[in-house]
């Protein structure tokens, strides 16, 4: 007889399948538009970097002007542990610090694979190392940053890797249960706060994440670049989130856990780095008018926290004399 597990991801499979036959046989999946929603955003140094930003200037500018209630920022594995056996915090520290000098709710990302392409970001001299040696050294990076940081009250939550069973990415083979071994390490350091897991909107099965996770976190793009197909538009309804949440409590049988949107997309996603396109060829793709429509879009779906991706895009337009998608983002984050 199939195991029960087997039994739940094949009944997950099938009915991802008729999702679009049920979603037009359901009239009304009762969201409350009056509910209260908090818009945080997520900001990422190396990102920043790479758009030829002063990526300190940009995260206080984030933090005194949108002024944002909840801030997700990453912990990077290559830059920390740069040096074998040598960690360098200086970057880290002085996020965090600005973070706990205005009190923001901080969710703080570690492991290998975690936001930014190319997904996961791992020191060059790990690289080599065998899998089960590198998923040690690994775990002592991610012991040493929530020991750093444990005693700080802004840090609400740990992200342990990002969307870890989505198969995305520049990556290497990954070790034998490295989600539930990370989750351990973690809690064992801090028993206390809750862990998120996080997987793919659109393709992501939710079903590990959300079993594994104390909080569930799920990305939302709605137009992306496929070396295959080229540029797409998802036409999903917004039903197709609620249904798919309601389908996952089922199988679980939790109806309390936690929902939140980790990655709403509010940056254009090209067949190139972000960075090597003009702010012409930006806009064709993701422009404000249709940052207003995935907002609008965003809130049709019921979920009541939202993280914002592309602060750093928005400042890089800001300076270089484009200001509106960061003025429409500021309505959000200061309500």
């Amino acid at each position: 007889m199939p195991s029960n597990k087997k039994i739940k991801i094949v009944l997950i499979i099938i009915l991802f399948l008729v999702i679009g036959f049920y979603y037009l046989k359901i009239k009304n999946f009762s969201v409350d538009f009056n509910r209260d929603i908090f818009w945080g955003v997520t900001f990422s140094s190396k990102f920043s970097k790479e758009l030829n930003s002063d990526w300190q200037k940009n995260f206080e500018t984030v933090l005194n002007d949108l002024r944002p209630k909840k801030v997700r920022v990453v912990a990077y594995w290559d830059e920390i542990g740069a040096a074998e056996n040598n960690f360098n915090f200086s970057d880290l520290d002085w996020q965090i610090n600005e973070l706990q000098s205005r009190g923001t709710e901080t969710i703080l990302v570690v492991g290998m694979k975690v936001p930014r392409w190319p997904e996961c970001h791992l020191p060059d001299w790990a690289k080599s190392l065998a899998v089960e040696e590198r998923e040690n050294k690994l775990q002592e990076y991610i012991g040493k940053t929530v020991e750093r940081y444990k005693d700080y009250d802004i840090i609400k939550a740990w992200q342990i890797e990002n969307e870890p069973f989505l198969p995305f990415g520049v990556c290497p083979e990954r070790g034998k249960n490295f989600v539930p071994n990370e989750i351990s390490l973690v809690k064992k350091n801090d028993p206390e706060r809750p862990i998120i897991i996080t997987d793919g909107g659109e393709f992501g099965l939710w079903y590990k994440a959300v079993r594994y996770g104390d909080i569930f976190g799920t990305t939302m793009y709605r137009r992306v670049y496929n070396n295959f197909f080229g540029y797409i538009d998802y036409h999903l309804p917004p039903h197709f989130f609620i249904l798919k949440e309601k389908i996952i409590r089922f199988l679980l049988g939790d109806y309390n856990k936690k929902f939140i949107v980790i990655e709403l997309a509010t940056e254009p996603w090209l067949d190139k780095r972000l960075g090597e396109a003009s702010i012409n060829e930006q806009f064709k793709f993701f422009d404000l008018e249709f940052f207003k429509n995935t907002i609008e879009y965003a809130k049709t779906i019921g979920f009541g926290e939202y993280y914002l991706w592309g602060a750093e895009w928005w400042y890089y337009l800001k300076v270089n004399g484009y200001p509106e998608i960061w003025e429409e983002a500021k309505k959000l984050t200061n309500s």
